[in-house]
């Protein structure tokens, strides 16, 4: 099959439809993954529960698997007395069950539903290394590595996500505008025939999580052919409106938003806290559509629920 491109999927099915939180849906399973492995943890134990969670979001309206790899590194994995080679098998294992859910999904569609909704990209979820850090750092961006260190850290995974399957790169929750920079560098010299999304967090509605200013930021991948799409995830819901308006300011490129529930989370504590500021997502992904970005779902602690509520104006506007 001719590898699917983010912008020839948008000229006929606008918005593209992502996912939601993969962690909140496997711990309603009574799975723990209280440790620093995070989600991660439940791709040796527990692939059925991660492939039901894939399918949920595809049944509620998804375009797009997001794998469950955010937190799934080799160093993260040996930390965890996992062995250089099982690190590499789970990873590539995180991947495959995204792809046999698509495939699943797909065959269980008849012909006129496969019409109106487009084949379902598998996106190959790469975390910042904060995120491997484990202690909130992808809400910070406090750490500093040179060119050399972060590519050595992301090579290894990008391999085995794409050799897994993966369709596109999902450079996430990025809070380091250093680290962004380097993993575009390794995309353009490493992949060339490939392209990622690349999705910001973050410190406030103007700024990443490391002080660079957001207009800055994604100006500077205006000009980068394999950047398929800029955006935010991993914030409040609030915050979204302002960053569209900045993105497309400085990027014809198209912009995608995957917020938090609404819920604040405490990185000391690990835990979430409910906020009056959540915000229901039918009516509020509308408005971030009419203003600009045609990638749309949802991050931590969303649900197929909030998938569902996208899809439900999303499939009735002119697609």
């Amino acid at each position: 099959m001719k590898k699917q491109r983010i912008r020839d999927i948008l000229h006929r099915f606008r918005p593209i439809i992502l996912d939601g939180a993969i962690a909140t849906e496997i711990e309603k399973q009574g799975i723990s993954i209280n440790n620093k492995l995070w989600s991660a943890a439940a791709i040796r134990e527990h692939p059925d529960s991660m492939k039901k969670v894939h399918l949920d979001y595809f049944r509620a309206g998804a375009d797009v698997a997001t794998t469950n790899t955010y937190q799934a590194t080799i160093p993260g994995f040996q930390q965890c007395a996992y062995t250089k080679r099982e690190a590499e098998e789970l990873i590539g294992k995180a991947v495959t069950i995204a792809v046999r859910a698509r495939a699943e999904f797909w065959d269980s569609l008849s012909p006129e539903q496969q019409k109106i909704r487009p084949f379902p990209l598998i996106a190959g979820s790469i975390g910042p290394y904060g995120a491997y850090l484990a202690d909130g750092s992808e809400y910070t961006g406090n750490y500093s590595l040179s060119d050399a260190e972060y590519k050595a850290f992301h090579l290894p995974r990008m391999q085995l996500v794409k050799h897994a399957g993966a369709d596109v790169f999902a450079f996430e929750t990025m809070p380091n505008f250093h680290e962004t920079q380097v993993l575009a560098k390794v995309l353009e010299d490493e992949f060339p025939d490939d392209e990622a999304w690349l999705s910001f967090s973050l410190g406030d509605e103007q700024h990443l999580c490391d002080g660079t200013p957001l207009l800055d930021a994604a100006a500077y991948f205006n000009t980068s052919p394999q950047i398929a799409a800029i955006g935010v995830n991993c914030i409040a819901t609030a915050m979204v409106l302002p960053a569209i308006e900045q993105i497309k300011q400085v990027t014809d490129k198209p912009i995608l938003v995957y917020p938090n529930s609404g819920e604040i989370y405490d990185p000391v504590t690990k835990t979430w806290q409910d906020s009056e500021t959540r915000q229901d997502f039918g009516s509020a992904s509308k408005a971030w559509f009419h203003t600009g970005a045609s990638l749309i779902g949802g991050c931590c602690r969303t649900t197929p629920e909030e998938i569902r509520q996208i899809a439900q104006w999303a499939r009735s506007e002119k697609r």
